[in-house]
């Protein structure tokens, strides 16, 4: 027997484990399931370049609880330890038997997926262990090893008499750790972590019912049978190859990782890159809508099938954080504890490439079958408009398929809406003037009078289309977004001059004071416009300018530094060619001058949806007095 001080730059490296480089206790499973399926990944290259003369087989890895022994047993069929190796990789902490193993191999092993870090993930054992055993038989011809620590820098080494190759685990759980003991927890960790290794993993059996003979009697009694319980898919969908998988493959797969999530995605994007690094990975749109609020954190990430974390901040760019999927790569540089991301280049290398990507596939898709890329458009726009708005590279590719909606529910693409609208919607100076509503019922009346001018009138109702027609605008000289509701028509297309105003400039003052005397100040800016005699006598429209800034302040990231807070304010167009406006003016009557007026305003409140609480019922009231 063997006894000694295991070699670590500090007295006790134990305490600094279990506080400092473990922040999460639970992990430890997923490290030494980790370590028995590199164990088993070795021996599987081993064999298949003839270096291990041995019959590789179907190994598993098994996970097993005692609970009255207080023990975790984690066995793997791998290539096993002679005691030297124990001495070497388990006492000598600084060493990594995958980084040795990679390098010895480096030609050949490239794809035999060996996650590294075999040291310092064996330790994590002892954040929930006070004493644990490694009983090990190597492949080679030679004796297995029975190694003991109990959480000091002590341990023996012995000879063991286990005859099968592998290596097993056995965690003595630590008093503060006896939660690791319930069956539930560990299924638990399983599912979260090890989902999807590469080997299967057993823990426990299960019952299965065999099939019913065709020829079965009535009062025929199926039988059972105990089998295995694995719980993880080895080969789940982001390991193949795309032309190996149909839809419904990839729809399954979804099901697997949302199982609560009872709607379809409504397309996937397939990963797979070699170079300049490795990646793998499906990515799903689910439906969105409009809501910014969507719960994030449904991507997930893995390393060679091995469950990192589900904040994939850094590595898939901000604006598909809303999406669904997995991502894998061996690349991904990840602090010892992989819970954290390492600042370095490969990381931004790899968001551009899912960008790019992403564009060519929404490409594709839209190129395909248009009509269906339509129909999903409203479920998906809150992604595309964000990624317009926040990763460049996205953006220049955007145009090919990003689209504009009317109120019509036709679609165009920015250059078709330019090439529809140009004869119609030039103004007298040539900038190009694209109308659009933020709510197609409250903007009704206005859309309708653009329409009858043969105008197309956009749907853009998403929280953040102020800012994204504000950097479209930037980049299309001579072309500006007006909301409908934002000042008469003939003022949003200026095609001629000013129409001549029935009333004289002297009426015309007379008018605005009293309109003054009664419209409240806070809220409306009078302006007498000289219309055509049909349109509306009064109308209330909203700047474009100071509506445009409140939203973007309110929306975050722009606008003008505490425009969100600002009050409501809208300006009151006079039709001066109307007759209401000359009834006004003639009435010599002061009450009923102001009723005259507070009716009309209510009436384009109403028109606006603004009329609301006291004054619309003040307003019902006022209107059944006129119709007595």
């Amino acid at each position: 027997m063997t006894t000694g001080k295991i070699n670590v730059s500090v007295e006790n490296i134990f305490p600094l484990i279990k506080k400092f480089l473990y922040s999460d206790h639970e992990i430890f499973l997923r490290e030494l399931i980790s370590n028995g399926t590199d164990a088993t990944l070795k021996l599987k290259h081993l064999t298949s370049i003839g270096e291990a003369n041995v019959e590789y087989g179907t190994p598993i890895i098994e996970v097993k609880i005692d609970k009255e022994g207080k023990k975790i047993h984690i066995i793997d069929q791998g290539l096993g330890m002679t005691a030297d190796e124990v001495e070497k990789y388990i006492n000598q902490v600084a060493f990594s038997g995958a980084e040795e193993f990679l390098d010895k191999y480096k030609d050949s092993a490239k794809d035999s997926g060996i996650i590294g870090h075999f040291g310092l993930g064996f330790y994590s054992a002892f954040m929930v262990a006070e004493k644990v055993e490694i009983i090990t038989k190597s492949y080679k011809d030679e004796p297995a090893a029975h190694w003991t620590c109990d959480g000091s820098p002590e341990f023996t080494l012995e000879p063991a008499d286990k005859t099968t190759r592998g290596t097993e685990i056995i965690l003595h759980v630590a008093e503060d750790s006896l939660e690791f003991l319930e069956e539930f927890k560990i299924s638990g960790l399983l599912s979260k972590y090890n989902k999807f290794m590469p080997i299967p993993i057993k823990f426990g059996t299960k019952t299965e019912t065999l099939p019913k003979p065709e020829d079965a009697p009535e009062d025929f009694t199926a039988e059972t049978i105990e089998v295995d319980n694995i719980v993880n898919n080895p080969n789940p969908a982001w390991t193949k190859q795309p032309t190996d998988l149909s839809d419904e493959d990839y729809k399954n797969f979804y099901r697997e990782m949302y199982p609560m999530q009872f709607e379809e995605p409504l397309f996937h994007i397939h990963l797979n890159v070699d170079y300049p690094f490795n990646l793998t990975g499906i990515l799903y749109f689910p439906k969105l809508g409009s809501d910014m609020q969507i719960q994030k954190d449904k991507i997930q990430l893995y390393q060679n099938q091995v469950y990192v974390t589900d904040n994939v901040e850094g590595i898939v760019p901000e604006f598909l954080m809303m999406l669904r999927g997995v991502v894998d790569s061996p690349d991904i540089p990840l602090n010892v504890s992989r819970s954290g991301l390492q600042a370095d280049g490969a990381v931004k290398k790899i968001s551009n490439y899912i960008t790019r990507k992403v564009a060519d596939k929404l490409k594709s898709l839209f190129n395909e079958n248009r009509a269906d890329f339509e129909e999903k458009w409203n479920d998906i726009k809150i992604v595309l408009e964000y990624g317009m708005l926040s990763e460049d590279k996205f953006y220049e590719k955007a145009g090919a398929f990003v689209l504009y909606p009317t109120v019509d529910n036709t679609y165009f693409t920015l250059e078709e809406l330019k090439e529809k609208i140009k004869e119609n919607q030039t103004d007298k100076d040539g900038k190009l003037v694209v109308l659009y509503a933020g709510n197609k019922e409250a903007q009704h009346s206005y859309i309708e009078i653009a329409k009858d001018k043969g105008y197309e009138v956009l749907l853009l109702d998403s929280p953040i289309i102020s800012h994204l027609i504000q950097k479209i605008e930037g980049d299309n000289n001579g072309m500006q977004f007006v909301r409908v509701d934002s000042d008469h028509i003939d003022n949003l297309i200026k095609k001629e001059d000013a129409a001549i105003s029935k009333l004289s400039e002297e009426e015309q003052v007379s008018l605005k004071t009293v309109l003054e005397t009664i419209v409240p100040k806070q809220t409306y800016t009078v302006q007498l416009e000289a219309l055509d005699s049909e349109a509306a006598p009064f109308i209330i429209t909203q700047p474009e300018f100071m509506r445009r800034m409140k939203e973007m302040s309110q929306s975050g990231g722009g606008g003008m530094f505490g425009m969100g807070n600002m009050p409501e304010m809208y300006n009151l167009v006079v039709n001066t060619n109307s007759e209401l406006a000359t009834s006004i003016l003639n009435n010599k009557d002061q009450s009923a001058q102001e009723n005259l007026v507070k009716q009309a305003l209510d009436l384009a409140k109403l028109s606006q949806n603004l009329l609301k609480g006291e004054a619309l019922t003040a307003f019902v009231k006022r209107s059944f007095e006129l119709i007595k």
